[in-house]
């Protein structure tokens, strides 16, 4: 880290922490090459300024998809960039053509669905925004474009992800080349289907991952020449064997063991299982459940992974009767026996576990225990048969166990492989390579030796590619370049690989004797290396040694290297189980070759596992790389923490930052000159016209498209970051416009050609179907012709017989109807005369009675008026006296009148009502009269029908009487026919009659309502007359109350004018009663003058002659009520 020249008071720095590793803060002040800074935590510290690094104040709060794109790209502008990007959910991010990818630790759905594999399908790197599919495409894209195959390094510590990272490589590769089968399934659902059974039995849990891979697997995906999947191989390295037999606490056995301890009842049952508690291979750790996994189903799923794979339910089987058989040889325990160095099986229950192994892998028991317990030394002279102390059987049954397994765990490897099918013919494929990352444990073993050693070699490769072959290549072609200074670990490879002086050398020299042990072995390495820089050895033990690896110091144990490096196997075992009568597990174990048997015993697991990494390193450089770094942000594998300092070593062991650096300083993409003109040649078509050497063609292109910053070497050409997408952007679009001409010609002759041939088929079509449309035509009009005549012909015939039928029909209606019409007629005018007769009889009798009762009241009327006048001219001197009582008196009898008569008016209200509902009777009785007419008209529709059928059976018997006169039966029928005609006859004589009935009831209705209308008229003008008698009444009473008063004061002068007006009344009622008796009192002329109390003293008067007439009368009071009318 240079000083920087650029900080000043005020500048955003980031500063180093040894909490969260970088941390920014203000500069305050700077004196000399010290500056305080005030942290964003509040804390105020100092720190040399070469120690400083400055900080994008302008970067997006999202972050950048690239981070080559940053404007300072160092350590602390990385690790703002991931951590911010991984709080919001975007655990992707670019590094040039390098994808980082960081756990979340949990599932989301949003990042792997088939939509968005569409989205990345074609898409170039960058356009999107990073995604492990964009590293999967363009990987893709390259080998169909380049015919070149490709692989993908997936790499990081465990824990990282990587094994989640190659499923969904593995699916968006399916996704694009799929649609090729193999026996009946389709490749990439086994390939994808085979990681449950692999995990199941090659994944465990660590302290630093749930399901971490223990062992390495390069899978190769084999493409055919569409670019469709037609085969692939699975290759693994170095399955963890020691973890069979022995695990740290809070770790877990290989998930296999627990599956089928969760299995269903019955299985448990057969293989004498139970609680993973109870097996000693399996409690060692506390920990035996995982969250949120469920062993029971996950052994169910297994299960159907095996069947997708190809594995038969008998493998099945025969592989779990392995699992089982191990575990219970895990609790086979030894005890001394009775001579020296000797072990027998300690108790019932080792000897139960014992028979359940030799069942299990149906062998015998005796055997299994001799092969445990005792060895057989082959000498020149003789076969000599020792037995093992407890520790030696038990170290030879913990061989057994790990053997067994990694047998088992081949096999199915195999399985799957030959399920899947390879392609012998395939040319490409993308190798996918997941394996373990960097480990560092508190006690590490040759596994992770061998682990951190197949890093080394990768870290290699990746500096090789990244770093070294952008420097040589430069150097090469004679660019211009400034090296940078990166880290190399060839030191490192050659401490462990390098011949005849490395680890691995000297471990297997210490395997070779018999008499060698681990402090030996330590001894040797002390010696060997004490001067290397990257051994250390630790100063408070003797067996342990140090590695300084590329990520960090690891310190090794080497207690087991020497057995664990020994890779053959034990002849008594290798006989026990070749002799199984199980198939399955005799196939494990296959006879050994003589030359095999004695070669055998001198390999290692260390030079095997070598020769698999230099295979593999092989395979891995003759394709194009692309790589992968997936990041661990925390150790409590939780979602949503970022631990910066451990993301930090990440960074720097992975070279992450070495490689930002040196691909935005120099020429990502090169092409040769060959391969760049037969891509871009298209840009400049001048090109072909001419022979030009191919360097130039190269030059010329690029002055063409107008790139600046390129650089042409000696064979290939040199592009900046950005410009090759570009050249393919204007290679794409010179294709496109080329096509389109193509295409345009290609249509227009194709258009043209079936034009002309529709043309000439259509005209041939077009003159038969005319034809043929002619001939039906002139068909047509024929029938047509006949068709009317027939029509005609057969209508007029029809006709004739309807008018016959018809006409005959009329006549016989026409009798009828006007029968029915001249009785109807004389029957109205019956009636009409019986009525009148009976009407003039009763308005008779009725104006009889009435002029009798008039004569009548009009002769009381007389008398009692002469009497009253008569008495009182005597008693006018009297009344003189007492004249204003008695006027007083009149003044109370009118009161009483008005009030009598405005009960009178009551009543007569009362009466209109009566009339009211008279009315309604009517409109009653109307309706009723007019269901009486529909009833009628319905009964002269049901007449005329029956008077139809009749016509009809009439005609149908003349018919039949003229041409069988002569016949009986004939006669029969007609006879029979004469009395159903008598039949309807009657019939319809009595529906004359009902109809007559009918007609004369709604007569009687009309005349009732006539009737009751007349009255109620009658009724109406009586009120009109009371109603004006009332009137008048009123008037008189006012003129009378006026007039009293006028008496009073002047009582002499009017005694003399009332003389002269009684005198006038008695003449006039004279007169009247000598014209008739049948009439009311004349009313009094306009000349003759009488005062309001005369007109009241007589119509006083006229009331009580009309009430003592009425309470002497003897009449009913019927009488009595038409005789008050009669008078109003």
């Amino acid at each position: 880290m240079g000083l920087p020249t650029n900080i000043a008071i005020g500048s955003r720095v980031w500063v180093e922490d040894s909490t969260v590793a970088w941390i920014d803060g203000e500069v305050l002040n700077i004196k000399n090459e010290e500056a305080e800074i005030e942290t964003s935590n509040g804390k105020t510290v100092v720190a040399n300024l070469s120690r400083l690094c400055l900080m994008d104040v302008d970067v997006p709060e999202d972050g950048v998809d690239d981070m080559t794109t940053l404007s300072y790209l160092d350590e602390p502008g990385v690790l703002h960039n991931l951590a911010t990007r991984f709080q919001l959910n975007k655990i992707y991010t670019y590094t040039g053509n390098v994808l980082i990818a960081v756990n979340p630790f949990q599932r989301l759905t949003s990042l792997c669905d088939a939509h968005l594999m569409e989205r990345y399908k074609g898409a170039e790197l960058g356009r999107m925004s990073p995604h492990v599919f964009a590293i999967a495409d363009i990987s893709y894209r390259a080998m169909i474009d380049e015919r070149r195959s490709n692989s993908i390094l997936v790499s990081g510590e465990s824990g990282a992800g990587k094994t989640e990272t190659t499923k969904l490589i593995m699916q968006y590769l399916a996704f694009l080349g799929g649609h090729s089968f193999a026996e009946g399934r389709t490749v990439e659902q086994q390939i994808l289907e085979s990681n449950p059974v692999l995990e199941a039995f090659g994944n465990a849990k660590t302290v630093r991952n749930n399901n971490s891979s223990r062992f390495g697997k390069f899978v190769e995906i084999q493409f055919d020449n569409h670019g469709r999947i037609s085969g692939a191989a699975i290759r693994t390295y170095l399955l963890e064997r020691s973890r069979v037999c022995q695990i740290s606490d809070r770790e877990r056995n290989y998930h296999c063991f627990y599956l089928l301890c969760s299995a269903p009842a019955e299985e448990i049952e057969a293989y004498k299982l139970g609680d993973p508690r109870s097996f000693h291979y399996l409690n060692q750790s506390s920990c035996y459940e995982l969250d949120d996994v469920n062993d029971a189903q996950e052994y169910l799923a297994t299960r159907r992974a095996m069947d997708v794979v190809g594995i038969n339910e008998n493998d099945q089987e025969a592989i779990f009767r392995v699992v089982a058989a191990i575990l219970h040889l895990g609790n086979i325990d030894f005890a001394k026996g009775e001579e020296i160095d000797t072990s027998v099986i300690r108790d019932e229950r080792s000897m139960f576990h014992l028979e359940m192994t030799a069942r299990l892998l149906m062998c015998e028991s005796h055997a299994l225990e001799d092969a445990l317990c005792k060895r057989v030394m082959i000498t020149p002279e003789e076969i000599i048969k020792r037995s093992l102390d407890p520790l030696g059987a038990t170290i030879s049954r913990d061989g057994l166990a790990k053997t067994i397994y990694s047998r088992l765990f081949d096999w199915l490897v195999d399985k799957i492989n030959h399920s899947i099918g390879q392609d012998s013919n395939s040319r490409f494929l993308i190798g996918v390579l997941d394996i373990y990352g960097f480990e560092s444990f508190k006690s590490n073993s040759f596994e992770q030796f061998c682990i951190n050693y197949t890093n080394e070699k990768l870290q290699q490769h990746f500096n090789q590619h990244v770093f070294k072959m952008e420097q040589d290549e430069y150097t090469k072609e004679g660019i211009d370049w400034s090296y940078v200074n990166f880290i190399d670990n060839q030191d490192i490879l050659d401490l462990i690989e390098k011949k005849p002086g490395g680890i691995i050398a000297l471990l297997d020299e210490a395997c070779m004797f018999p008499r060698s042990t681990h402090e030996t072995f330590c001894e040797k390495l002390y010696q060997s290396f004490k001067s290397n820089k990257r051994f250390i050895r630790p100063k408070l033990t003797r067996t342990d040694f140090t590695i300084v690896h590329y990520a960090g110091e690891v310190q090794y144990q080497s207690e087991q290297f020497l057995d664990k490096n020994k890779d053959y196997i034990v002849a008594e075992h290798q006989d026990l189980l070749t002799s199984s009568k199980c198939p399955f597990v005799a196939s494990l174990f296959p006879p050994l070759v003589e030359e095999t048997t004695k070669t055998s015993k001198f390999s290692t697991l260390g030079a095997r596992f070598k020769l698999q990494l230099q295979q593999l390193m092989d395979t891995l450089n003759s394709t194009e790389p692309h790589y992968i770094r997936c990041v661990k942000p925390n150790d409590e594998l939780k979602p949503l923490l970022f631990d910066n300092v451990n993301v930090t070593q990440q960074l720097r062991s992975g070279g992450v930052l070495e490689a930002i650096r040196i691909k935005c300083a120099g020429y990502p993409t090169h092409k040769s000159f060959h391969e760049f003109v037969r891509r871009f040649s298209i840009l400049a078509p001048q090109v072909h016209e001419e022979p030009y050497d191919e360097k130039e063609v190269c030059k010329l292109i690029l002055d063409r498209v107008g790139l600046t910053g390129f650089q042409v070497g000696q064979t290939k050409v040199f592009l900046r970051a950005g410009q090759m997408a570009e050249l393919d952007s204007r290679r794409a679009e010179a294709l496109s416009d080329s096509a389109k001409v193509i295409q345009r010609q290609i249509r227009r002759h194709m258009a043209r050609k079936k034009y002309n041939t529709m043309r000439k088929s259509s005209i041939h079509v077009q003159s038969m179907w005319r034809g043929k449309l002619a001939c039906k035509l002139l068909e047509k009009m024929r029938k047509a012709t006949a068709a009317t005549k027939i029509q005609k012909y057969s209508r007029g015939y029809l006709a004739k017989i309807a008018y016959e039928k018809l006409k005959f029909a009329a006549i016989v209606l026409q009798t009828a109807s006007r029968t029915i019409a001249a009785r109807n007629d004389f029957i109205y005018r019956r009636q009409r005369r019986a009525a009148i007769m009976i009407q003039c009889c009763w308005r008779r009798h009725r104006d009889y009675a009435y002029f009798k009762q008039l004569k009548k009241t009009s002769k009381v009327l007389q008398c009692r008026l002469k009497g009253k006048f008569a008495s009182s001219k005597a008693q006018r001197k009297a009344t003189e006296e007492r004249r204003p009582n008695q006027e007083r008196e009149l003044l109370d009898e009118n009161v009483e009148e008005l009030s009598s008569i405005s009960e009178l008016k009551s009543n007569y209200e009362v009466q209109a009502d009566t009339e009211d509902a008279k009315a309604r009777e009517i409109e009653r009785l109307q309706n009723s009269l007019q269901a009486m007419r529909e009833k009628v008209d319905e009964a002269t529709a049901l007449l005329f029908n029956e008077r139809e059928i009749a016509q009809k059976i009439l005609e149908d018997a003349r018919q039949l009487m003229n041409p069988v006169k002569d016949s009986i039966h004939d006669t029969e029928t007609i006879k029979t026919l004469h009395l159903e005609v008598e039949n309807l006859k009657k019939l319809l004589q009595r529906e004359r009659q009902r109809a007559d009935d009918i007609e004369r009831k709604y007569m009687k209705a009309q005349e009732t309502n006539e009737e009751q209308r007349m009255k109620l008229e009658d009724a109406e003008r009586k009120v009109h007359q009371l109603q004006d008698y009332l009137t008048r009444m009123l008037s008189c009473v006012s003129d009378q109350m006026a007039e009293l008063k006028f008496i009073l004061s002047t009582s002499s002068s009017s005694s003399i004018t009332k003389d002269n007006q009684d005198e006038g009344v008695s003449f006039l009622s004279d007169t009247s009663s000598s014209d008739s008796d049948f009439t009311f009192p004349a009313p009094i002329s306009s000349s003759v003058t009488l005062s309001p109390f005369q007109q009241e003293s007589l119509q006083l008067l006229v009331q009580d002659i009309s009430t003592t007439e009425i309470g002497g009368s003897k009449s009913s009071e019927s009488e009595k009520e038409r005789a008050f009318d009669d008078f109003f």
